[in-house]
């Protein structure tokens, strides 16, 4: 499988990448490597990655926490303490080993230490390969709010290898599954269609297909000021979703997927009422999320905790909340305004 090209950095996939890492190590000589993992990777992942790690250069494993609580300012403070307490220095390079949390708190961490070292990333779940580990994005969360401490930041490189991918569950399978629908309702209809369809699905062409479309966007739109916004199609409910289940004490935690699922069938129900977004393509997105992710009922005694989540968004301005809603499959307006009552509307729609 070739390699993708994008901004300042390679996307390689398997052994290719592995090759190019050793390359890497040997040609800009490291003074220290520190792999970053959770107790689930160090379990699952380290054992497949490291014979695959050719160098001589000293190797430190740092452990964090598994989960999305986790992903705070607090473990990057962990993290660095780690880092300088073994020696990190300005020629240190960071190896994140993991799922969306460890990428984008690693890719962080490795960004503010010492001004910036380099980083390189290997995601090992299908929601980290098609969407954390490409595009640049790095931060943690602030509290429950998804996301709002972090900065732009490009990896060294990034491997994507499928082979990871046998240690994780099906639920965080389908997590990653909701990213690649996105990417197929907003851009390429035919990978939607696929998923629909699920006729033979190789799961190597989806990640592929994916990467290369958040790369095409991300290559148009770095910094997200124009066309990267259509990859927050159904985050910005889904985003307050998930930070509202992950507050709750009496609710369980909600993958990403899950709430971007959700969010999705609501923001295109949104698209219908206010952009003739097609009913038959609302009903479609619902039927197929439903088709993949359990129903989850949201309380309307819910409604409002989850709209007030919705005003710390990333891409509000002026206090007002940004929706990206749909003319058509393909076809995005930005900067949507939605209605308070419109929002609801759509939650119970999606109850329905």
């Amino acid at each position: 499988m070739n390699s993708i090209k994008a901004i300042s950095y390679p996307v390689h996939f398997q052994e290719n990448g592995y090759i190019a890492l050793s390359k890497l190590i040997a040609e800009k000589k490291y003074s220290t490597i520190f792999i970053l993992v959770d107790e689930n990777t160090m379990d699952h992942c380290y054992p497949k990655f490291i014979p695959n790690l050719k160098t001589e250069r000293p190797i430190e494993v740092i452990e964090i926490a598994s989960g999305e609580i986790n992903k705070n300012l607090e473990t990057c403070i962990g993290v660095w303490n780690a880092i300088t307490e073994l020696g990190g220095d300005r020629k240190s390079l960071v190896i994140t080993l993991g799922g969306g949390v460890i990428t984008d708190l690693g890719g962080f961490v490795a960004s503010c230490f010492k001004r910036g070292i380099d980083f390189v990333n290997i995601p090992t779940t299908l929601l980290s390969m098609v969407d954390a580990s490409v595009g640049g994005k790095t931060g943690v969360d602030l509290g429950v709010l998804k996301n709002q401490i972090g900065l732009f930041a490009n990896p060294q490189m990034v491997i994507v290898d499928e082979q990871y991918l046998k240690t994780v569950t099906e639920r965080e399978i389908k997590s990653g599954t909701a990213e690649i629908i996105k990417y197929g309702i907003t851009y390429d209809l035919k990978l939607f269609k696929e998923i629909k369809e699920n006729n033979n699905l190789k799961i190597s062409d989806l990640i592929f297909r994916s990467i290369e479309i958040k790369n095409e966007v991300v290559l148009q739109d770095p910094k997200e000021n124009g066309l990267r916004k259509i990859l927050n199609f159904g985050h910005t409910l889904g985003h307050a979703i998930e930070s509202f289940y992950l507050e709750s004490e009496n609710k369980e935690n909600l993958t990403h997927g899950e709430a971007i699922a959700i969010g999705m069938v609501c923001e295109s129900y949104m698209s219908h009422k206010l952009l003739d977004f097609p009913k038959a393509n609302v009903n479609e997105i619902k039927a197929v999320v439903l088709s993949i992710y359990e129903k989850i009922t949201l309380l309307k005694e819910d409604f409002t905790a989850i709209i007030a989540l919705l005003k710390h968004d990333k891409k509000n301005v002026n206090g007002q909340v940004n929706f990206v809603l749909l003319n058509d499959y393909e076809d995005y307006k930005l900067d949507c305004k939605v209605a308070e009552q419109l929002i609801i509307e759509s939650m119970e729609f999606y109850n329905a």
